[in-house]
């Protein structure tokens, strides 16, 4: 797919995008249970009401208030640089250690808007900001190596990976891409690729 024709893709997404956020926002000030039952369906579609500190009032205001929409926008405009394409070589893009130290991403293959709930971390201002908080994420004990992104957003604009995306990278190949999420966020797709190319 050629660049425009993603930056095509994701512009065209936001502006449909549009007209739904203001009918589901009409919907939420006329029948607010009905809007709550929609955003629930939703979550379930993402798995995110599985998660055991799930709180729908933690969650469900956040969306569709000027906020959202702003964060969207810029997501969508950092997305239109998404070159992962499933199939084709994955990028490889420069990310950072937690000492600092510049890698690539294929380094680490063997053959990465907010809810009230969160843990409150600002925008990254430097990278200092983003190696602090990827030490908050280090606190979960993960089976997995820990990166952080250089300042210009690189990785997560090639992977078109704002806010949160699923990759599994083989053999310096996309071998599956997930869809944007918190949606397109299913953890179970990952796990049937993973066990099929094990």
């Amino acid at each position: 797919m050629g660049k425009w024709t993603v930056r095509f893709k994701y512009i065209f997404t936001f502006i449909l995008l549009l007209p739904q956020l203001l009918v589901f926002r009409l919907i939420a000030l006329v029948c607010p249970g009905i809007a709550k039952g929609i955003l629930l369906k939703l979550g379930e579609l993402s798995t995110m009401t599985q998660n055991p500190k799930f709180s729908f009032e933690d969650w469900g205001p956040t969306f569709f208030t000027l906020t959202f929409v702003k964060s969207v926008f810029f997501e969508t405009l950092a997305n239109c640089g998404d070159e992962a394409v499933e199939g084709e070589a994955a990028p490889n893009t420069t990310v950072l250690d937690l000492r600092g130290g510049l890698h690539k991403l294929h380094e680490f293959m063997r053959d990465g808007w907010s809810f009230r709930n969160n843990i409150e971390i600002q925008s990254h201002k430097n990278l200092q900001d983003r190696l602090n908080a990827a030490q908050i994420l280090l606190k979960q004990d993960l089976p997995c190596p820990v990166v952080i992104d250089s300042m210009n957003d690189e990785t997560a604009s090639k992977y078109g990976a704002l806010p949160e995306r699923l990759y599994v990278l083989q053999s310096k190949k996309v071998i599956y891409k997930g869809g944007l999420g918190p949606f397109g966020y299913k953890p179970e797709s990952v796990r049937a690729v993973l066990q099929k190319n094990n």
